[in-house]
């Protein structure tokens, strides 16, 4: 279970850190054209959640890395998920239900690691 955990841990990270990098480092109006609901929000709004799932990602890893305050990873976990509810809302409000897919995979995979981590295999 350790290395499945592992494994949906560096994917989700992965996937968190090059969609939070894009959401920070690219022009909205590029990011408009392929994600359509920054067009109905603030720049700083999807600024704020790139930088969420950057750290998201980050906190996926990194505690656990480097055995430093490990109880972050599955917290960090519990923060993708409040990401992704909130990202599955949006598209529901904008009757953008063919996008609905990504944040309902990425939810349950994070959820799996709140469940693994902090009940099956609790880092140490």
């Amino acid at each position: 279970m350790n290395i499945a955990l592992w494994i949906v841990q560096i994917l989700l990270a992965l996937a968190f850190l090059l969609a939070g990098s894009m959401k920070v480092s690219q022009p909205i109006d590029k990011l408009k054209k392929n994600m359509n609901w920054t067009a109905h929000t603030t720049p700083g709004i999807v600024r704020l959640v790139g930088t969420l799932e950057i750290l998201g990602g980050l906190g996926l890893i990194l505690p656990a890395v480097t055995h430093t305050l490990p109880w972050l990873t599955p917290v960090a976990a519990v923060g993708l998920v409040l990401t992704m509810i909130g990202a599955a809302i949006v598209h529901v409000r904008l009757k953008e239900f063919s996008g609905l897919a990504a944040p309902i995979v990425l939810l349950l995979l994070a959820l799996f690691i709140v469940y693994g981590r902090f009940l099956l295999v609790p880092l140490s």
